[in-house]
């Protein structure tokens, strides 16, 4: 008997669903044996790969014969010195008749640990692993300082981690790791995952350091496996909550073009595309592709594909499907489940009528992802904020032509909250009428209209108080201020705030002014421009204009 033992990951639900109970008879068919160093003594563990169920506990219901632990036969000296490394014996059926002492050395005599046995308090271990995805490096700058980093998952027989690269471990590493190859990676750190960002059925994460050591591995890596979905109905997306991480295999019936869009939050221009795909279970649903994966995505001929960790979204009362930096998509991939796919579709599957989950317009972006990059001729050729009481929203990269001095800077309630203007008494009281008191005290707030323009019309546009801040680059006290102790330096503010260059998100609606209608455009945020996102967003509609082949600016 084996005191320490545990199932790989992927055979949890061989506990959860109550397979394997007390007393069950069963056969192991794969397993690898692990030293570990705990107190100073050797403990070996023993990680199930693969088991079969002979008999249930419930009918066997009593322990068969007089089992003793393995480790009090074992040679008393053995334990004396403890292991300085972890080494592992890999083990198939006809491999478990063979000398087990002998620990497993490969073409390159690196002893292994797998997956589902590494720990934060044993730190000598090697595993060899498949990287089944790799992120872009991204890039960070806050008060603390700025940095890079990358994130790979890794796969083996007994499970599944993430791994992360900062600074200099992010350049030394970046380049040598592939997608799809298999590596000998240790002396990594093992800290608790953040659920919130993985999706990985793995209690722990792993952090590159100076020590770590990444090997790539030449020899015969069939016993590494690739990829694993576990795949569920579009039709199941309609009972998922919001943010619900999900894989997805479906046929591409449409797919729309390249759209540029800015996000509001940072006034980054982001490139996405729709993509419709349907299954067997007649159920439709969109997919947003973000980035250099929407700008390379080819849905003619309606591939299948394969979507791991996709997120759930909501908009206008429907579900969409999108993915964000962890996730993975595999065209056409050759899975039993695919081919089967893929016959349903051939035989009659692409005439069926199915039902559509998701609503025009919401494709994964909702929230922050949906101001699409116009141009103010194309605003008034779409009839842009024109429908009554139906805003519409939208982004433009235009310049400042003015900015009206009159009413843009006032005394508000100091309350916070409260933003109405005060009426000035005379007294050295303020009062304000929505809080119905009167304060002795005050603060500024903008609230500037100007007139922007790009290179094919302009409009008149209202900027409140955050954004106004961020294209005079003083706050509203600092402005307020200076008007009261020096005018002329006040005005110089405006001449030089006109000229500049913004991307704006807008919201456009109409409204009834003197009798007349009117569209409104009200500034939603503002953000410096980006100018080599936009300068590829102008190269590809020049493309698309003269119809010539995309320039790579790499």
């Amino acid at each position: 008997m084996n005191s320490f033992t545990m199932l790989a990951t992927q055979l949890n639900y061989l506990i959860t669903d109550n397979i394997l109970t007390e007393h069950t008879v069963c056969t192991i068919s794969k397993y690898a044996l692990s030293s570990v160093n705990n107190g100073g003594k050797e403990k070996r563990v023993m990680v199930v790969l693969g088991v079969d169920v002979v008999a249930p506990g419930e009918q066997v219901g009593y322990k068969i014969g007089n089992p003793t632990n393995i480790e009090s036969k074992a040679d008393p000296d053995s334990t004396a010195k403890p292991n300085t490394s972890a080494a592992v014996q890999p083990h198939t059926n006809s491999a478990a008749k063979k000398d087990t002492s002998n620990s497993y050395s490969s073409s390159e005599n690196i002893p292994t640990t797998p997956i589902a046995a590494l720990s934060p308090y044993q730190n000598r271990w090697v595993i060899k692993v498949r990287v089944t995805s790799k992120s872009p490096i991204r890039t960070w700058s806050n008060s603390r300082g700025e940095g890079k980093l990358f994130s790979m998952d890794l796969i083996d027989e007994s499970g599944e981690i993430r791994c992360t690269a900062f600074r200099d471990q992010c350049d030394k590493f970046y380049d040598m790791i592939e997608a799809g190859n298999v590596y000998y990676i240790s002396r990594c750190a093992l800290k608790a995952a953040k659920k919130e960002y993985s999706t990985l059925k793995n209690n722990y994460e792993m952090t590159m350091n100076t020590d770590t050591e990444i090997v790539p591995c030449h020899e015969d890596s069939d016993d590494i496996p690739t990829l694993q979905f576990d795949f569920s109905p579009i039709s199941q997306v309609e009972n998922k909550e919001k943010n619900d991480i999900l894989d997805v295999l479906g046929v591409v019936t449409t797919f729309s073009d390249t759209q540029h869009i800015v996000q509001r939050t940072t006034g980054r221009e982001l490139v996405k595309r729709d993509v419709n795909i349907v299954d067997d279970s007649g159920v439709m649903v969109t997919v947003t592709l973000w980035g250099k994966q929407a700008e390379d995505f080819d849905g003619s001929n309606n591939p299948i594909i394969a979507i791991k960790a996709a997120r759930v979204g909501e908009f206008n009362g429907g579900k969409s499907l999108s993915l964000f930096t962890s996730s993975v998509l595999e065209k056409d991939p050759d899975l039993p489940e695919a081919h089967r796919l893929r016959g349903w579709y051939t035989a009659g599957g692409h005439s069926e009528t199915v039902k559509s989950l998701s609503r025009a317009g919401g494709g994964g972006g909702g929230g922050d992802f949906n101001a699409q990059l116009y141009t103010f001729q194309e605003v008034t050729d779409a009839k842009l904020g024109e429908k009554m009481n139906l805003p519409d929203s939208y982004a433009v990269v235009a310049t400042i032509n003015t900015i009206r001095v009159e009413n843009s800077i006032y005394k508000a309630c100091p309350v916070e909250g409260c933003k109405k203007k005060l009426i000035d008494q005379s007294t050295g009281v303020f009062r304000c009428e929505k809080c119905n008191k009167d304060y002795p005290n005050f603060v500024y707030r903008l609230l500037a209209s100007m007139n922007i323009a790009d290179a094919t019309g302009s409009r008149w546009i209202t900027a409140f108080n955050e954004d106004a801040e961020k294209i005079f680059g003083m706050s509203a006290q600092e402005l307020g201020e200076l008007k009261e102790n020096d005018n002329d330096a006040y005005m110089q503010k405006f001449g030089e705030a006109s000229f500049k260059r913004f991307t704006f998100n807008l919201r456009a609606r109409s409204e009834v002014f003197q009798d007349e209608m009117r569209v409104r455009h009200t500034c939603v945020s503002v953000a410096p421009l980006n100018y080599k996102t936009h300068v590829a967003h102008l190269i590809e509609k020049i493309s698309k204009m003269e119809h010539i082949e995309k320039v790579d600016l790499n």
